[in-house]
């Protein structure tokens, strides 16, 4: 066993099966690639799976055990929001159905939930100098959404000669831009649909082709773009404007600055008891392939 916490033994698969969620979420975000931060990662797994373990263990001792009503309201609720019973089992990996795993796992969470509502008790709600001064303090969470505003050039490939074809003529009205010619005329001209408006209007990430966005996101203004591809042929784009984050007016996000507070109050404290949990614990970390 890697880990034993007061007593208990963990899994190996529980650490691994941790480990693997938290390096596909840095994949997601291209922060890693192969194996260089797996022994990060591995670290990370373990500190999460041990402080599962001691709230489990702390709410097993301090809060009474939920009514067998409880528990069947909390297991229909978890079958409704996977799409049913068998979807349910399904999602969560279980070779055959075995309600009382289910239920006894509805059971610790249901504990560990009302233990961390009592650990973090709301904040007395602030009054508006206190909160707009918290605000103040995290706009970054409070801004407007980027936004740009393009032009574009689009040759689709249904009729072409070849790809290579589009390609080149594309290659000469982009350098037709470079030498300063007009954008929008030069679009006119040369967009294959007549009827469709050079000017896209702004748009924010999301919303639009991720091959689009891709390029126009990264251009400065009134900047001309290589040529590029998506699924309606090739283009070439300019940046005609752009509204970067700013913050908020605090009379608008009031609300979400609260709800903001509330949920830091409630991780730090959350935090803060996990944290003495750890001083009182017997913790053996015997992973194998570290004593080798």
């Amino acid at each position: 066993m890697a880990l034993i916490i007061n007593g208990e033994e963990v899994p190996d698969e529980i650490v691994d099966g941790e480990f693997q969620q938290i390096k596909s979420h840095y994949e997601q975000l291209l922060q890693v690639s192969c194996c260089e931060r797996d022994p990060e990662f591995r670290g990370y797994a373990k500190d999460n799976v041990i402080a599962r373990a001691l709230l489990s263990q702390a709410a097993a001792k301090q809060m009474a055990a939920p009514s067998d009503e409880e528990v069947d309201a909390a297991k229909e609720a978890l079958f409704e929001e996977h799409g049913g019973e068998d979807r349910f089992y399904m999602n969560m990996g279980f070779a055959v159905k075995d309600e009382d795993i289910v239920r006894e796992n509805i059971r610790q969470s249901i504990r560990v939930d009302q233990l961390l509502g009592e650990v973090s008790a709301p904040l007395p709600d602030p009054d508006d100098a206190e909160l707009k001064a918290f605000y103040e303090r995290h706009l970054d969470h409070f801004l407007t959404t980027e936004e740009v505003r393009a032009s574009h050039i689009t040759k689709n490939l249904s009729g072409a000669g070849s790809r290579d074809e589009v390609y080149q003529e594309l290659r000469k009205v982009r350098k037709a831009l470079l030498d300063g010619a007009d954008f929008d005329t030069l679009a006119k001209e040369q967009n294959d649909d007549p009827k469709q408006e050079v000017d896209l209007g702004y748009f924010k990430r999301g919303e639009f082709m991720e091959e689009f966005e891709t390029i126009a996101f990264s251009m400065e203004d009134k900047e001309i773009s290589p040529i590029f591809g998506t699924h309606l042929g090739l283009h070439i784009c300019t940046v005609i404007g752009r509204k970067v984050p700013e913050p908020k007016p605090f009379d608008e996000i009031r609300e979400a600055a609260l709800d903001l507070l509330q949920s830091q109050h409630r991780e730090e404290k959350i935090e803060a008891f996990v944290q003495d949990l750890k001083k009182d614990a017997k913790i053996e970390d015997i992973d194998p392939d570290e004593t080798e």
